[in-house]
């Protein structure tokens, strides 16, 4: 489970869980309980814990209870000197108790609700060390007036001040460095977080370490982890303020190794910074965007996924009240078989839980709307503290205990049943809870009482066991390994992305959750209320407690719609079908066409892109006087056409070894060339305004298009179409009217569209259906457009100044682009959302992709490989002497030609 996974370091029956809420654990001292049995006495040894609103004696026999007093049920606290003591030889000072009630613990060493007895009882301790027995209570006589105070702002802060001056008083002690090499960076009080209880201490970073050392010496001396087996830091919200640090040491699960709550920002974000910078060189900072791309390409399980986003969105298992929250996934709980194949098994994840039901969809939706603002759908929320141990009562008893002052809830209130529990999220008034990881993991004892717990009985006379499973799981491990299938299913694969914008996407908050029918109470918000704004202590703390208790809406990952995974099962679907509609490729036809790289064949994966350190230079030529600005090369490979702003064409035989031909068309700049589907003819386009088309049988210009008011900076060629791109802010698309009888060749272009900008354009794509276009400008915006409607369908503003270039993944389901602010930014065509985002090391140029990994060319003249996945480079070369400013590369072939400002080009073998 989760939060109990957590390393046991002593097997005592104390911990924090035993004490109230917001309750700290100050101080122990060994001492003897003493009980008067008629002449003689009886002494129990163990520990007397000083805690901010109790005493709690945990004695060494496990047969018997732990006690616990409350400060403020305390009648009076005072030693009993050596004169007024009636007991054994000798006479010394003893701490003496009277308290309207006490409660009894683990009684026999048992889990149970708490005995309490309601009548005035003195209890007497002796300390072992007879010298701090003064100070012991007079430490109970200040937390005691602080627990008298009527006001609970008042209690709060007097108890904070005896905290604080506890924390001030000490320091970390370096004794406990693993070693005296180590260099300390910084310490500072903070409290280590765990579920429903913190505990206070001294932290402390090294230049191998961080410490914890809890002022009380529990559960032990000193925690320490090692910084190079840190893999995720995340910064955290907690009680609404931006004060934690959790840190895990594992790449997957969400179970960290410390979760730290700082007293100031800025604390916390000088370890979080010199953590990030310790690590940088083998941990990779991770965004919401980064695991998307992950997920959608089928690198993440959806598990793994909402894992992260979860993690990404401050919900930790350490922090009860921000749980990470999974989906129900299933609505078939009755079924002796479960159909995978059927989509009425499933639950319908476009809508949250309140709103399945139109029924009582339509008793809130009356209410909301005969409430003042701010007005809420649903009164409860889909997690909460409750809701977790709701479902972890059998595991975590202890916890369910302190959360509800020693009881558990009642016997038909608990999680009895899987199919009883959707049925009331379904239909219950104020029910609309989700799901917990466990639901969805390999662990199945939080469905089994294993413990013997005794839950209490039912109002139909049976006990409250194991939870009841349906009728098409043969045992609690078959119920888990199913639900993790369903979770992993190909309708669940399809739709999970509209469970994410309700939960952490653009459906969270605003008209879009009005529309989905997902308003919950406005407390609930990230930034519904500044807790410090309140002046009022009482109602400060009143406001804090409701919400953490209340539950909270996670925080806000995605503004826009969230893409569809891409799942195998759409490579059965026919072209025709697929090209009907402007996404219609989004959906693959065939594999050599439509599919992601990840699904090609091996022959057609011959380019090794994770081998780069085998591309070995073949040769390298020096044929233009300015910068090559583009690459085309014949259907057979033979020969390489090359474009370049000195005006130029030319041709080099890679057959002869040189350069046969040299082609000058103006006295102005080429900026591209492109191969036509004929195979025989060369277009290049021209900073004069024009394009200009080369016959390579006839050796001479054969044709010159007129249609622009700017330079064209890039041309794209697809079925009998030229679609051209010029700084004049349009793009234009050309039909070629095949008719050799003409004698009038210009006439053979007739213009069928002409797509407007708002700046020039720089760069342009076709996608491989020849159905989208994507154009970049000079302002950072990229555009698609649909080719059949030559509508927009995304814009988006992913670059701060020009875009160099770019082009679609081989799947048609993203769009690569690099520009001039050094970033190299992924789209999701199907919503226009910007998924990735990596800010390299210098301007990247140019490059080719497969949807995965990236080859770029530089404005170094290195080649870099980049994994778009991690984000991270994988592999360098160096190329040319100036930036690389063209590419062309055939992956059937391994074959890599580059173009540059130091007027090469270089030819590049991939070795396999």
């Amino acid at each position: 489970m989760a939060f109990l996974k957590t390393k046991e370091r002593y097997k005592e029956r104390f911990s924090l869980l035993l004490l109230d809420l917001e309750e700290y654990y100050f101080e122990q001292h060994t001492a003897h309980q003493v009980t008067p049995r008629s002449a003689n006495q009886r002494k129990i040894r163990g520990s007397f814990k000083v805690c901010s609103r109790s005493v709690i004696f945990d004695p060494e026999d496990i047969d018997e209870p732990i006690l616990k007093i409350l400060l403020r049920d305390c009648k009076k606290i005072e030693i009993v000197d050596k004169e007024q003591n009636p007991f054994a030889e000798p006479k010394p000072p003893t701490i003496s108790i009277l308290s309207g009630q006490v409660f009894y613990i683990k009684e026999s060493n048992v889990i149970a609700p708490y005995r309490t007895e309601r009548q005035e009882k003195k209890v007497t301790f002796q300390l072992e060390v007879w010298s701090k027995t003064e100070d012991v209570v007079h430490t109970l006589h200040q937390l005691h007036r602080a627990s008298c105070l009527d006001k609970l702002g008042d209690q709060v802060a007097m108890i904070a001040a005896n905290l604080q001056s506890r924390l001030a008083r000490s320091s970390f002690d370096k004794n406990c460095f693993q070693s005296v090499t180590e260099n300390p960076h910084m310490e500072c009080a903070v409290e280590m977080v765990l579920p429903l209880v913190t505990n206070p201490g001294h932290v402390c970073i090294t230049d191998k370490n961080l410490y914890f050392q809890p002022l009380n010496g529990y559960p032990e001396q000193v925690i320490q982890i090692k910084l190079h087996r840190v893999r995720r830091i995340y910064k955290r919200r907690h009680g609404l303020r931006p004060l934690g640090l959790e840190v895990f040491c594992t790449e997957n699960d969400f179970c960290s190794d410390i979760y730290l709550k700082f007293y100031n920002p800025e604390d916390r974000d000088e370890i979080y910074y010199y953590i990030a910078t310790f690590l940088e060189n083998h941990m990779t900072e991770h965004t919401a965007e980064s695991y998307m791309l992950q997920w959608q390409r089928g690198h993440l399980s959806n598990y793994q996924y909402l894992l992260h986003l979860n993690n990404l969105a401050d919900r930790s298992c350490n922090d009860l009240s921000q749980y990470p929250i999974f989906p129900w996934v299933i609505d078939d709980y009755s079924s002796p078989q479960l159909d995978m194949n059927n989509s009425a098994t499933f639950r319908d994840l476009s809508k949250p839980v309140g709103a399945l039901n139109q029924e009582r969809l339509e008793r809130l939706l009356a209410r909301y709307r005969g409430m003042p603002d701010p007005a809420f759908l649903f009164g409860s929320h889909y997690s909460s503290p409750g809701y977790v141990l709701f479902y972890l009562v059998r595991v975590a008893p202890e916890h369910m205990l302190c959360l509800q002052n020693g009881r558990y809830d009642h016997a038909d209130r608990m999680f009895n049943s899987v199919g009883e529990t959707w049925k009331n999220c379904l239909e219950g008034a104020t029910d609309f809870k989700e799901l917990i990881p466990e639901f969805y993991g390999s662990d199945s004892s939080f469905l089994e009482n294993k413990l013997g717990l005794d839950l209490g009985r039912r109002q139909n006379g049976s006990s409250v066991c194991d939870v009841v499973l349906p009728t098409w799981a043969s045992d609690a491990s078959d119920f888990l390994q199913k639900h993790k299938a369903a979770l992993e299913s190909q309708y669940v694969s399809e739709h999970l992305h509209e469970w994410i914008d309700l939960v952490f996407g653009f459906k969270q908050r605003g008209s879009e959750a009005v529309a989905a029918h997902n308003v919950f109470h406005p407390l609930t918000y990230e930034g519904g209320i500044d807790c410090d704004s309140i002046e009022d202590p009482d109602q400060r703390i009143a406001m804090l407690t409701q919400i953490l208790e209340f539950g909270q809406t996670p925080k806000q990952l995605f503004t826009t719609p969230h893409p569809q995974r891409i799942t195998p099962r759409f490579h059965n679907i026919t072209r025709s079908t697929s090209i009907n509609t402007p996404f219609g490729e989004l959906s693959p036809a065939s594999q050599s066409e439509f599919s992601s790289f990840e699904d090609l064949t091996e022959e057609s994966r011959k380019f090794a892109w994770a081998h780069m350190g085998a591309l070995k230079l073949l040769s390298s030529h020096k044929i233009h006087k300015e910068t090559v600005t583009g690459i085309a090369v014949t259907r057979d490979g033979s020969s390489v056409f090359s474009t370049s702003q000195d005006s130029t064409l030319k041709m080099y035989s890679k057959e002869l070894q040189e350069f046969q031909r040299s082609m000058s068309f103006s006295n102005m700049a080429l900026s591209s060339c492109l191969m036509l589907a004929d195979g025989k003819t060369v277009a290049c386009s021209s900073w004069d305004n024009n394009v200009y088309f080369y016959s390579i049988p006839y050796g001479r210009r054969q044709d010159t298009l007129m249609g622009h008011d700017d330079a064209v900076s890039e041309m794209c060629w697809c079925d009998d179409r030229l679609f051209t791109a010029s700084w004049d802010s349009t793009v234009k698309v050309w039909q070629c009217i095949s008719d050799g009888s003409s004698s009038n060749r210009r006439s053979q272009f007739e213009l069928l569209a002409e797509l407007e900008h708002e700046a020039g354009v720089n760069t342009i794509g076709l996608n491989p259906a020849g159905t989208l276009l994507v154009s970049g400008c000079k302002d950072g915006t990229a555009t698609i457009w649909d080719t059949s409607s030559f509508g927009t369908l995304q814009q988006v503003q992913c670059h701060e100044g020009n875009i160099h270039h770019m082009a679609f993944s081989p799947d048609s389901r993203h769009v690569l682009s690099v520009g001039a602010d050094s970033c190299m930014k992924v789209i999701d065509v199907q919503t226009g959302m910007l998924i990735s985002s990596v800010t390299a090391e210098e301007e990247q140029r140019c490059f080719c992709w497969d949807g995965n990994s990236v080859l770029c060319g530089g404005q170094s003249g290195d080649l870099l490989l980049w994994d778009l996945l991690s984000n991270t480079v994988t592999g360098r070369i160096s190329g040319h002497s100036g930036a690389v400013t063209a590419m062309w590369m055939n992956e059937l072939c391994n074959t890599v030609i580059t173009g540059g400002e130091d007027r090469q080009i270089l030819l590049w073998k991939l070795q396999c």
